[in-house]
């Protein structure tokens, strides 16, 4: 998934980015609402996490343009006043959930996983196809029983491969999803990535290329 994590504290911004990545999430981080009101307005985010309390455009205002955008992101905001009705105002706004600072990580992390899911359709936390076992919540890759250490990349590939209806999926759905806004468009990861993924996979091989669409996950290959 891609979250973009808004918060003018730049240490804890960084630090909440760090902590989501290493949750295997592509996240983009903005220290003031001018720059997240920009980027919203330029990707479809899954997840926004927004300080209530930004300089400029605030987090309120921000919630409200997101309600009113054409994207489908949910909002998680964050704010130091806990009171039922900053919460209650909070979630009038548009926003999906609200979470009080000092925060446990490991909450944040659920609830992003959980707003992330009300964004597209509902995946099953066990992804199989083709004799390949994704677990989404061990984070564990299976091919006929037998283990795969996947890099972080090479798993979101793979779980985007595998995501119930995906049919061919493009390059820039990969780049889009996996990666973050770091990443040159141009670059040839996604080709790198998914060589060697595949290589992983190990044979018969279940990735085919589709010239000019993307990748799709073949049942049927023989």
């Amino acid at each position: 998934m891609r979250v973009l994590v808004v918060e003018d504290e730049r240490m804890l911004a960084d630090a909440i980015a760090k902590g989501l990545r290493g949750e295997g999430m592509a996240v983009d981080v903005c220290y003031d609402g001018d720059s997240a009101r920009l980027r919203l307005a330029a990707y479809d985010y899954d997840v926004a996490v927004l300080d209530r309390d930004l300089p400029r455009v605030g987090g309120d205002d921000l919630t409200r343009k997101v309600v009113a955008g054409p994207h489908s992101t949910r909002v998680l905001m964050l704010t130091v006043a806990a009171g039922v009705d900053d919460r209650v105002h909070g979630l009038s706004l548009g926003a999906d959930d609200y979470l009080a600072k000092p925060f446990a990580f490991a909450e944040l992390v659920a609830r992003v996983r959980a707003l992330a899911r009300r964004t597209a359709p509902a995946a099953p936390p066990v992804l199989e196809r083709a004799g390949i076992t994704l677990d989404t919540v061990g984070r564990q890759v299976f091919r006929g029983g037998r283990y795969l250490p996947l890099s972080k990349k090479e798993f979101g590939v793979l779980a985007e491969l595998l995501r119930p209806g995906a049919a061919v999926v493009s390059s820039e759905r990969l780049l889009e999803k996996v990666w973050d806004e770091h990443i040159d468009p141009a670059t040839n990861v996604v080709r790198v990535t998914m060589m060697t993924l595949r290589r992983k996979l190990g044979d018969p091989p279940v990735i085919e290329t589709v010239p000019g669409s993307g990748y799709v996950v073949r049942e049927d290959r023989p």
